[in-house]
């Protein structure tokens, strides 16, 4: 898999000036466990795709797109 999501998580994150302790705090999943799906170790279920676009105010289809 390439880590193109993880990429844009961390790139829109970037953008929007969010930190990783405040994106935790927005999708209730620890800052830890969001390092991991930037960096690729690990893949955010569907429903944890939901809680990162509703924090980022973005259309989960952004993120989406990364999977493929």
């Amino acid at each position: 898999m390439t880590n193109r999501l993880g990429d844009q998580l961390k790139e829109i994150r970037e953008e929007k000036k969010i930190t990783l302790e405040e994106l935790s705090l927005k999708t209730r999943v620890g800052s830890e466990k969001l390092a991991r799906y930037e960096s690729g170790e690990e893949v955010p279920s569907e429903a944890t795709l939901l809680k990162l676009s509703n924090a980022l105010e973005i259309p989960i289809s952004n993120l989406m797109d990364g999977l493929k």
